[in-house]
């Protein structure tokens, strides 16, 4: 069965199970063998789901792969950190700006430990509306030109993901109002 939409392991189960009954409905198919061959085509028709379901950099929302994606926030930040860092500064609540810079970055978590056993490192600003961090890999060091610390200043303050929007949205409302 040849066309240009991949099968669905399902799918591909369903034809070959049909291929089956055929040739044991026509006599070229010892009855012993039917069962372990149903078996068999169930088992290739799990993996093959199994495989067409794995997430990969590749896989896309019809859009972007996640490869781009992540692409694109890397470059957001790399943006952003840098413009921080060459200000050296970041917005106060105020709308005013501390000229002490919180943006930075290191090999080392706050505990001293590399960041996941090396080959990472960690970008971090703490803004007034609360820290943001992400890690990067070793080949991004360069894009960051942001001041580097033998460890991240501040202990991770237990942000998430949603937290990171949140605060980063709420920064940006204040400093479109002022």
């Amino acid at each position: 069965m040849e066309n240009n939409k991949q099968q669905t392991g399902l799918d591909w189960y369903i034809t070959k199970r049909h291929e089956i009954e055929i040739e044991s409905r026509l006599g070229h198919l010892p009855p012993d063998e039917y069962d372990e061959k149903l078996k068999k085509a169930e088992r290739q028709a799990k993996e093959m789901e199994k495989e067409q379901n794995k997430i990969t950099e590749n896989t896309s929302d019809g859009y972007h792969t996640f490869k781009e994606l992540y692409d694109f926030r890397k470059a957001y930040n790399v943006a952003l950190f840098n413009e921080w860092g060459r200000k050296g500064l970041i917005p106060n609540p105020n709308g005013s700006y501390n000229s002490k810079c919180y943006v930075h970055k290191s090999w080392k978590h706050h505990d001293g430990e590399l960041c996941f056993g090396g080959g990472w490192f960690i970008v971090v600003a703490v803004l007034p509306t609360g820290q943001i961090s992400n890690h990067y890999k070793t080949e991004d060091w360069d894009l960051f030109q942001i001041p580097e610390t033998e460890k991240a200043l501040f202990e991770f303050d237990g942000h998430t993901g949603q937290d990171v929007i949140d605060r980063l949205l709420h920064l940006s409302k204040r400093n479109v109002s002022k």
